[in-house]
Parts: C-alpha cells; sequence; structure tokens
C-alpha cells in the first residue's frame, strides 16, 4: 500500500483534497494543482466554491487567472477533467488518495482552544477513509492533537484501519504569510511529522511534487511544536519591541531611532518593530495553544503570558496617544472626529482577523468620539456590533476630522500627502514623515 502510493504521488497521477479553502487551503490546493496533481477543494462557503468554480480568487495571494486557468479542462482536446474544482460536499473523499485539512484553529470566549473545526472535518475524513489514503492535518494545533484527536477517530470508523500499514497520518504545518511575494507556498520549507516513519515517507512523496524544500522530523507532535515556537518567538520578541517604545515613552526617547541603530549590529541582533498590537491569525493566537496545553501539565509559559498582555494593551496605549494630541489643542475625545486608516492587520492585505486596528475604533467609540476609516483593501466590515464603510474620498476625510490615527501602512497610501492633510496625526506604524 505504502509503495502504491508513493508511486501514484511521484506520476502526479494522485486525486487529493483540501479541506478548507481560506489563507492556507486555496493557496495549497492551487499549488497542487499546479503541480499536476488532480485537486478538489472542499469548504462549506458555498460563495467561495461558487467563486473557485467561476475561475476567481477572492485571496490576494492568488490571482484569477491562475485560477482560471485551473478550473478549464487539462486537456482542451479530450475535454479531460480541470486540475482544480471545488465542492461543499465531502462524498469526494471516499475517491481521493489524500487530504490536507487547513480549518480555523480559533480560540473560544474563555481563551482555550476551539477544535470544533478539526474535529468535524476529521470525522468527514473517517466517514470516508479507505486503505491507500493519507492525511495531513495543517491547522495550527497544540502539541499532540493529531495523536490524540485525529488518530482515534480515524482508526474507530469500524474498518479497523491500521495507520502506516493501511492509511498514513501527518502533521505539516502551514507557514503563510499573506501579501508576501518572495515566500510563497512553493519554496518556503515545510516541516513534516508522521505519525510512523511510514507515515512520513508517504506524506514526503506526497508534498514534494509540489514543495520545493521539506523538513522532516521525528513525530507530528514535534512539528506542531514547531509551529507554536516559531509564532511565539515572534509575538515575544514584538512585545520587547513594544515595551521599548513604553519605556521610551517615559524617558522622552525615540524607540524608533533606538531601534535603527542596533538594526546596524551585524550579528546577535534581530530587528522587531513596536505597533498597534498583534493581528493575523497565527501570533495573537498560536502561543496562547501552546500555554494552554502547558497549563494542563501544571506549567506556567512565563514569557507567552507576559508577551500577551503587552500586545493585547497596546490599543490602549495608542487611544491615550489620541487622547493626548486633542488634550493638546484643547479638545476633548468625546465628539471628535476620528480617522483611522487602514483596518487589515498588515499592509496591502484585506484579512481583518485579530486586528489591532479594530480594537482602537472599538475603544474610541467607547470614549464618545465619532470614527470613521479608510482602507483600499476594506471597503466594509461588520465586527462585534460594528457596520462600517470605508470613506469613498479620503482626501475630504482627512481634511473634515480632528485626528487620523495611522493603524496600518499600506503602500497604496501617499503618506507625505496624508502629513501635510491631517490636523493631527498619531503614527502607530511610524510610517509618515
Amino acid at each position: 500500500m505504502r509503495r502504491q502510493l508513493i508511486q501514484k504521488f511521484q506520476a502526479r497521477d494522485a486525486h487529493i483534497a483540501v479541506i478548507g479553502l481560506g489563507y492556507v487551503g486555496l493557496p495549497l490546493a492551487v499549488n497542487f494543482a499546479q503541480a499536476g496533481y488532480s485537486v478538489t477543494g472542499i469548504d462549506l462557503d458555498s460563495h467561495k466554491v461558487g467563486a473557485i468554480q467561476c475561475g476567481e480568487s477572492y485571496i490576494e495571494d492568488i490571482s484569477s487567472d491562475d485560477v482560471a486557468a485551473l478550473v478549464k479542462p487539462s486537456h482542451a482536446s479530450t475535454g479531460g477533467p480541470p486540475r482544480l474544482r471545488a465542492t461543499t460536499d465531502y462524498a469526494v473523499l471516499a475517491e481521493c488518495d489524500a487530504v490536507s485539512i487547513c480549518v480555523p484553529t480559533p480560540l473560544n470566549k474563555t481563551g482555550d482552544p476551539d477544535m470544533s473545526y478539526i474535529a468535524s472535518a476529521t470525522a468527514e475524513v473517517a466517514r470516508y477513509l479507505h486503505p491507500g489514503m493519507v492525511v495531513v492535518l495543517e491547522s495550527t494545533t497544540y502539541p499532540g492533537t493529531t495523536t490524540e484527536v485525529l488518530l482515534p477517530k480515524l482508526t474507530e470508523n469500524g474498518l479497523r484501519l491500521r495507520v502506516g500499514e493501511d492509511f498514513f497520518l501527518a502533521f505539516s504545518p502551514e507557514r503563510v504569510d499573506p501579501g508576501r511575494k518572495d515566500w510563497t507556498t512553493r519554496n518556503t520549507p515545510k516541516v513534516i511529522g508522521g505519525v510512523t516513519n511510514a507515515c512520513l515517507e508517504v506524506a514526503c512523496a506526497y508534498y514534494s511534487q509540489a514543495i520545493e524544500t521539506l523538513v522532516p522530523v521525528s513525530s507530528t507532535s514535534t512539528a506542531e511544536m514547531v509551529k507554536l515556537f516559531e509564532n511565539t518567538f515572534r509575538s515575544v520578541n514584538i512585545a520587547l519591541a513594544n515595551e521599548l517604545l513604553l519605556m521610551c515613552n517615559k524617558l522622552g526617547l525615540d524607540a524608533w531611532e533606538i531601534l535603527a541603530a542596533a538594526a546596524t549590529k551585524p550579528f546577535g541582533f534581530m530587528k522587531f518593530t513596536p505597533g498597534p498590537g498583534l493581528g493575523g491569525h497565527c501570533i495573537p493566537i498560536d502561543p496562547l495553544y501552546l500555554s494552554w496545553k502547558l497549563r494542563t501539565l501544571e506549567y506556567n509559559a512565563r514569557f507567552i503570558q507576559l508577551a500577551s498582555e503587552i500586545n493585547t494593551e497596546m490599543p490602549r496605549y495608542w487611544v491615550q496617544k489620541v487622547q493626548d494630541s486633542l488634550n493638546d489643542v484643547g479638545k476633548a475625545v468625546k465628539g471628535s472626529r476620528i480617522l483611522v486608516l487602514g483596518v487589515a492587520y498588515k499592509k496591502d492585505v484585506s484579512d481583518m482577523r485579530e486586528s489591532p486596528a479594530l480594537d482602537i475604533i472599538h475603544l474610541l467609540e467607547a470614549k464618545g468620539a465619532h470614527v470613521r476609516y479608510h482602507d483600499p483593501h476594506v471597503p466594509s466590515f461588520r465586527h462585534e456590533g460594528m457596520d462600517m464603510t470605508s470613506v469613498a474620498d479620503l482626501d475630504a476625510a482627512l481634511t473634515s476630522v480632528d485626528c487620523v490615527v495611522i493603524a496600518t501602512d499600506h503602500t497604496a497610501y501617499d503618506w507625505a500627502h496624508i502629513a501635510d492633510r491631517a490636523p493631527l496625526l498619531v503614527d502607530t506604524r511610524h510610517v509618515a514623515p
């Protein structure tokens, strides 16, 4: 079974499925299809499925031209099936040789991992699991998830399939950074851990046809921990940069000047910069998966908790800066007209997940400010009772407000022009002159 499956992958004669067609799943599905596999994307969002079937992309990293080329018949003269299809029906898994699970892993209201998406996807995979199938989890999660959650569900489906012999199970964490052009799904090194050595071998054969560099590790738990440590490293160092800003504010020093000077050291230093807080799915959330898991083992991950506290408080720091700036010109926050530039969590994308700009808007409105926003990538949004639309005329908005807050440094903005037009400017990203 192992040899036959590897041969199928090497010949790129396999039919694979990708569950979850978001910022991770769609680029992965497109990459697999471009490598020559027959790919079916599965998502319960019929709008996403419909867009793909029409050859349209809803993610900045993937062009509609690429999707359109893949959903056309693969052999125009013979009318062969397209390389990429999409569906809401999990039944297609019955004919698939491999499946990658790329579903969300948010935190619930108590800050504990919400495993419902993984559990639901795994239940569907178990329903259609068959001999000669490889299952790879890509969703970021705590160490032990693959063996403690997926493996029992997949081996209790009534077929008594043996892992490493009849089917193969692995974990390979996604490393997607939305908006990047230099590092993509194809050329970013990919960590893979298998439940058994045979699982690792098959999973590597599966991914090696579409990914340039694979990094095999000893177990699925190791691979899960690699992902969490990567993002914990970033969270802790961003928190240190944010605390530098807080300390320099007390000392009357310029934190960005200090960072720029420190970055000239050619060894022993890696530059991280302050900002409005953490955004995106990974950095604000992943370290908390690790600290949650360690709490179950009676260990307190102190760095993670402290970093989370500092980063979470940054929106309040910047709202205080807005309040101070208005106070300096004899105005109160209450009743002031404030324009927030950028609500995406990072520049040049539309991804708003965990965006600190949303916290800044909430806090300003709670103080009685009249807040509007502009974002070239987010025409409108709804979030926790807010229903807002980006201002149509940025120039007019700049001169009709009391204060402008830069929350996201989109390259589409002319910062010199904005600085010249804005009556007051609070710059969380240090991008304007």
